[in-house]
């Protein structure tokens, strides 16, 4: 008899428990549903990396924009000067304008009293040319010297309003684009700011904490970087000091000479210091973009104040600060000198000395002093010595 009995299937063991192969199935499937939909939320949401990535650049980016605004700003303020000069001279030549006008139809009129034949005497007031007028009307070689200058003034005033006025509208193009570049920059610096708040807000506090970590070992490379630097200006300063110290000895001004013109500029001298000075006051005021002090700065705000309280003018933005010097390495930097960032030049800071400077860094962060490797190596385009 067992042997007609169908056989069952073994199915699985789960936990030692024998379960049929259908129930297994469905056990399985919902494993995989759950592992499924733990693993959604990691898979969609960025890493912590990829986020600190995406604000830098985000910041990197309001940057960039705000030294657009700021060339825009400028660009917009003197374009607005000329204009108003335009205008002024315009206003000034009419008048002059009009008075020849009135002068000249007065002479028209006196001609037409005497009994010139002047049948549309009128028509002068509104003529194009008075000169043409007076010729066909065969009025020219009655008139006096008097009257002739005034149709000569007349001629010349009218054609210099004109040219002027064509100035003007062309000049009101112009400063109506500039201001449509500079809304664009502030635009363009606002949604970067706001994307980049949006993103550290969702943030969990345990996220936040292990940012704040990774940026503390970009500082700590940023420092050692920047006691490398130091320590390799050291040797480099005391080996020109010992080549001049033989060269005196040996009694040849010739190799001091050569020492001494080997070593860059004067950026050491009494107005680098006076730029250095003042930028170290700067130290805990807030950055805010576009700013030019004197409570707060953006970058190259605090760079050209610096430099303006040593007595020496620097352009608005990085764009035309890093044209405003003599470009020196990076270990021949010395304190004063302009230290240039990214590939878009849009980031500087004033070097203060042992592989550090003074910079308004970005938005949320206030004027400090810290390593001019603060975003690494690679980051740096240029150093330059204003004076």
């Amino acid at each position: 008899m067992a042997s007609h009995r169908k056989s069952r299937s073994t199915g699985t063991r789960v936990a030692g428990i024998r379960t049929p192969a259908l129930a297994t199935a469905a056990l399985t499937s919902v494993a995989l549903l759950s592992q499924t939909a733990n693993a959604a939320p990691s898979d969609d949401r960025p890493s912590l990396e990829e986020v600190e990535k995406k604000v830098d650049d985000l910041y990197r980016q309001a940057g960039s924009a705000t030294e657009k605004y700021n060339a825009a700003k400028e660009k917009t303020s003197k374009q607005r000067k000329k204009v108003d000069t335009l205008l002024d001279d315009v206003a000034k030549r009419t008048q002059k304008l009009n008075d020849a006008r009135t002068e000249l139809g007065s002479f028209a009129s006196a001609q037409y009293r005497t009994g010139a034949s002047v049948p549309e005497t009128a028509t002068l007031l509104l003529a194009d040319s008075p000169q043409d007028y007076f010729d066909q009307n065969q009025l020219m070689n009655r008139l006096t010297g008097r009257q002739k200058t005034a149709v000569d003034d007349y001629v010349t005033q009218q054609s210099e309003t004109m040219k002027k006025r064509r100035e003007a509208t062309e000049g009101l193009d112009t400063l109506t684009d500039s201001q449509n570049d500079l809304k664009t920059a502030k635009s363009t610096v606002q949604k970067k700011l706001a994307t980049a708040r949006e993103l550290l807000s969702e943030l969990t506090a345990e996220e936040k904490a292990r940012l704040a970590a990774i940026e503390k070992k970009k500082q700590e490379e940023a420092a050692r970087k920047a006691a490398e630097l130091a320590k390799q200006q050291a040797a480099e300063e005391a080996e020109r000091k010992r080549q001049e110290e033989a060269a005196q000895q040996q009694g040849s001004g010739s190799s001091s000479g050569s020492s001494k013109s080997s070593t860059p500029g004067s950026s050491n001298g009494t107005q680098a210091q006076k730029a250095l000075a003042f930028a170290q006051a700067q130290i805990g005021k807030p950055y805010v973009w576009g700013a030019t002090g004197p409570g707060s700065y953006d970058c190259s705000g605090l760079t050209q104040a610096a430099w303006k309280a040593a007595g020496v003018t620097l352009p608005r933005t990085t764009y035309d600060q890093v044209n405003a010097g003599t470009t020196v390495s990076v270990s021949q930097a010395q304190p004063g000198d302009l230290v240039f960032f990214y590939d878009d030049i849009s980031h500087v800071g004033l070097y203060v000395g042992n592989g550090k400077m003074v910079h308004a860094p970005k938005p949320g962060a206030y004027v400090r002093e810290e390593s001019i490797f603060y975003d690494g190596e690679s980051s740096i385009y240029s150093v330059v010595r204003p004076a």
